[in-house]
């Protein structure tokens, strides 16, 4: 296994393109940990709290999943801490194998991936306006990064951590949110590019904002800029929130792929 990617891992990737469209940008960024055979297995791990990343080709032998397996096990992932984002037949291989070592791995979410070839406008109007986050709502801004992760329940950090990613989306100019007519920012969403696409991520409303189309109106602004900038806009949905993927395909998000999320069961059953 070697701990540099090239062409060739890029050119596997493409097969994948939408449901592993976070680990192709988070290989050109700095990884504890990354391996790869450039044929068969990609690994590559950010560090905590983010999940491990691994990808295989469809269709992967039970030889393949095993050698997954134990070069996880190797690098300390089979460790009862680390949560991973894999293919559904991964995830079946590894929870098998880890049952049969006294683990519980258990799938914690399911995952959709969309693109939007040709925006919507939402039929419902909203009022308010979509606002650029600028270094003087970072504050406010740590607000929505800590209540999104506590609802989410994945990559939480801590509040020194979320004003430190704060203060690195106001300087890249792409997050945005929805000011309602009394000026109240109600929901956020930013994207971020690698290639031609651009990743949506962080749409969060307000609880006692909700059902007001506010997430919508934005969602559907902020694709706009990203297909007006020259990139095809995709995101990844949890797919047991029906009613949000459904907003997501009413403004022209069309579903590309699945993929799943799988963690340690602790001796409470909790994952």
């Amino acid at each position: 296994m070697d701990n540099f990617v090239d062409e060739r891992d890029f050119k596997l990737l493409e097969c994948d393109t939408y449901t592993f469209f976070v680990m192709r940008r988070i290989l050109g960024a700095d990884c504890n940990l990354l391996l790869t055979d450039h044929e068969q297995l990609i690994i590559c791990f950010t560090g905590a709290p983010h999940p491990v990343w691994i990808w295989t080709p469809d269709g992967a032998s039970d030889q393949e999943y095993e050698n997954a397996y134990q070069i996880a096990k190797e690098n300390g992932l089979i460790d009862g801490e680390h949560t991973f984002n894999v293919k559904y037949e991964l995830a079946d291989y590894f929870i098998k194998r880890a049952a049969g070592e006294g683990q519980e791995l258990a799938v914690t979410m399911n995952m959709f991936a969309y693109d939007c070839p040709d925006a919507i406008p939402p039929k419902t109007e909203v009022s308010g306006n979509i606002y650029k986050c600028t270094e003087k709502d970072v504050a406010e801004l740590v607000d929505f990064l800590d209540l999104f992760h506590e609802e989410v329940g994945v990559d939480k950090k801590s509040r020194a951590e979320y004003r430190q990613d704060a203060e690195n989306y106001a300087k890249a100019g792409r997050l945005y949110f929805w000011v309602n007519e009394k000026g109240r920012k109600v929901a956020s969403c930013q994207y971020a590019h690698t290639g031609n696409m651009a990743s949506l991520n962080l749409v969060y409303t307000r609880k006692e904002y909700r059902r007001k189309h506010y997430a919508e109106q934005l969602v559907y602004q902020v694709t706009k800029i990203a297909q007006d900038s020259g990139y095809t806009p995709m995101l990844y949905t949890n797919a047991d929130y029906v009613a949000s993927n459904a907003c997501y395909e009413k403004i022209g998000y069309v579903q590309r792929g699945k993929l799943c999320t799988i963690g340690y069961n602790d001796i409470n059953g909790n994952i």
